[in-house]
């Protein structure tokens, strides 16, 4: 095994922020160079303080080092000032813990989190000198192997990667592995491999399947794989309890705190959320599971600052005596900070305000989503006004000056009345806040809404660029002179290419190709994106923009992704775009009778209620809060 730290020494003076490229952290592991072993490379496709602080990697990363032969290490693509300078050099892609070569391992696994790092991808296989399509590569190379969200469509890399794993990854990584490690020691070909690998369920490998002409996904050979490829899922959460070393970053990152997961899942059923749709069932973590994580992570890092994350963590059993117990800890003298993502407004209370702020108050996001009640009901963000307003104004009397309020524009069925709602609500916020300070400010941030696989949305044609841009200026415009309201927008350009990723098919390979080939890498970063180099790609690829994001699909257009499940039966989806057009909701399934959404029939499981009681009250008799988080942090730049 080659070291390339000397060579990467020398050009660390020529670019910015060189401790992204050191390795080294607190909780960072050095597998010993072992020929018998499995080595893996991990790869967050995005700069080192993007990548760093998910928890889905570092996972990983622990558990295949901790299994017989298990050889695991990291790497995050270098910023276009260290890949120019490591080009030049001809320095290829390299680890942070021994500095080897990528294509020394014998896989290379990408977390897919975002689609715009797609074009990341590539260049990442290319940084690391292998040829960038499957079928070029040969015996001895890498497997490129992709997971994460964005694997439930990976149709528009299809084509340059490997094998794709569906769903939870703590327990097929380790069949991949001892896959691997049989296959190395019988002399496979890397053929018989990928055609061993498709076996394992949730294990996904493209080439074993041929896109039909009529848009259909297909087994090359039905004998030897299935037509349908089922996620995994882990069914006791508490039997994992990683990351047990979360790694200290060694400079600023994202999110740069201590990290415990409670519970995976969500029963909400808001209809444009893919996480909740496709993470199904609910799975706590034991709540002294959570607080013996807390404990010694906080002991190990010396973080003051932690969070309990999920999908919606007000959800969580005995949330309020978690954190007490947790704050009020003695060993840590009261010192610990705690932020609750994704709270309920009817869990939040005075005395829960009270002790996450006992330590530390943070600014405070609150995510009604839609505009209108109206518009609530066709997304199924059940919460009235109300919600938000006693929510606000409980936030606010507890000394909170700013809050931020999160919409979606361009849902299916808006009205200009609907965005217009947007402000509207801004300022009645802003009134409520002035009952206890005069120097309150309210920032609604608002996205263009990208129809994502495996949602009840998938059948729907997102807004153009140009009309969430109008959108966009109606609202800036209504609310211009709004005393104490800032709105803020995410680029509605950045949305359409998010899209034309997010409902591709194997026919974008030579989109992403040019994009990449024209310098378009880092597209989630504004100051690197730009439309115009997608549209040309697709124009130069002969497809449409309007025919992949903007046009609707019937309940039998064949959907890129139908060959792979999320655990949900389709006519459960088709019925809830249905519900949606009619704007009728649909209530959690805590608290109601099966909708039999799939998500729970193989683990013999039924209601898996994630809170100890269901919350007093209700939005318009649904019983339905309104989600709380810690402001983000974002690295995509925001106009006002």
């Amino acid at each position: 095994m080659d070291n390339l730290y000397n060579q990467i020494e020398m050009i660390l003076s020529s670019v910015e922020k060189p401790a992204r490229y050191v390795g080294g952290e607190l909780g960072a592991q050095k597998p010993s160079w072992d020929d018998e072993a499995v080595r893996w490379l991990m790869i967050y496709p995005d700069t080192y303080e993007v990548g760093l602080p998910n928890q889905g990697l570092q996972i990983l990363y622990e558990i295949i080092n901790e299994r017989e032969a298990g050889h695991a290490e990291r790497a995050y693509a270098p910023w276009v000032d260290m890949e120019a300078a490591m080009r030049e050099a001809k320095i290829p892609l390299f680890s942070l813990e021994n500095f080897a070569p990528a294509a020394a391992f014998d896989v290379i696994a990408f977390n897919l989190a975002a689609e715009l790092v797609y074009t990341n991808v590539i260049n990442l296989i290319d940084l690391a000198g292998l040829p960038i399509y499957a079928a070029d590569r040969v015996d001895g190379m890498p497997l490129m192997i992709a997971g994460g969200h964005c694997t439930y469509n990976p149709e528009p890399l299809a084509l340059f990667l490997d094998v794709v794993v569906l769903g939870d990854g703590e327990e097929v990584i380790g069949e991949i592995h001892d896959l691997l490690l049989a296959a190395g020691r019988e002399g496979l070909s890397r053929s018989e491999t990928l055609e061993r690998l498709s076996h394992i369920e949730g294990v996904y490998v493209p080439s074993l399947y041929e896109r039909r002409e009529d848009g259909r996904v297909l087994p090359i050979d039905s004998a030897k794989t299935p037509a349908i490829i089922e996620k995994r899922t882990i069914a006791d959460l508490g039997a994992w309890p990683y990351p047990k070393q979360q790694l200290v970053p060694l400079m600023e990152v994202v999110h740069d705190r201590l990290n415990v997961e409670v519970f995976r899942g969500c029963t909400r059923g808001c209809r444009f959320c893919q996480a909740g749709m496709i993470t199904r069932p609910v799975r706590e973590r034991p709540a002294e599971q959570v607080i013996d994580m807390v404990k010694k992570g906080i002991e190990r890092t010396g973080y003051d600052e932690l969070t309990l994350t999920s999908l919606s963590t007000a959800d969580f059993s005995d949330i309020e005596p978690t954190v007490s117990a947790i704050v009020d800890d003695e060993d840590h003298g009261g010192r610990v900070s705690v932020s609750l993502p994704s709270l309920r407004v009817d869990a939040f209370t005075v005395g829960t305000a009270a002790k996450i702020q006992q330590v530390k108050r943070t600014g405070l996001t609150f995510a009604p989503e839609g505009g209108t009640w109206r518009m609530r009901k066709v997304i199924n963000k059940l919460i009235s006004d109300e919600d938000l307003f006693g929510a606000v104004d409980a936030a606010f009397s507890q000394g909170w000056r700013r809050i931020k309020l999160y919409f979606l524009i361009g849902l299916p069925t808006e009205t200009d009345e609907d965005v217009l709602g947007i402000a509207e609500l801004g300022r009645r916020c802003v009134e409520i806040g002035r009952k206890y300070n005069h120097n309150v400010t309210i920032t609604a941030s608002v996205g263009g809404f990208v129809p994502k696989p495996q949602t009840p949305f998938q059948w729907y044609g997102m807004n153009t660029a140009e009309e969430l841009q109008r959108k966009v200026r109606l609202l800036r415009d209504d609310a211009r002179g709004s005393r104490g309201l800032t709105i803020r927008w995410h680029d509605p350009a950045a949305s359409v290419a998010e899209g034309i990723a997010s409902k591709g098919d194997r026919r974008l390979a030579p989109v992403l190709e040019a994009v990449w080939r024209d310098g378009g890498t880092f597209q989630e970063w504004s100051e690197r994106f730009e439309l115009d180099r997608w549209l040309l790609a697709l124009d130069d690829a002969g497809l449409s923009v309007d025919d992949i994001c903007h046009s609707d699909r019937g309940q039998l257009d064949p959907l890129p992704w139908d060959h792979l499940s999320a655990g949900l039966h389709p006519d459960f989806l088709w019925g809830e775009w249905q519900d949606s057009i009619a704007e009728q909701g649909l209530e959690d399934c805590r608290w109601t009778p099966c909708y039999d959404c799939g998500a729970c029939t193989n683990f013999g499981l039924e209601h898996v209620v994630a809170s100890a009681v269901p919350p007093a009250g209700g939005s318009q008799g649904t019983g339905q809060g309104l989600e709380l988080s810690a402001v983000p942090v974002s690295l995509s730049a925001t106009s006002s």
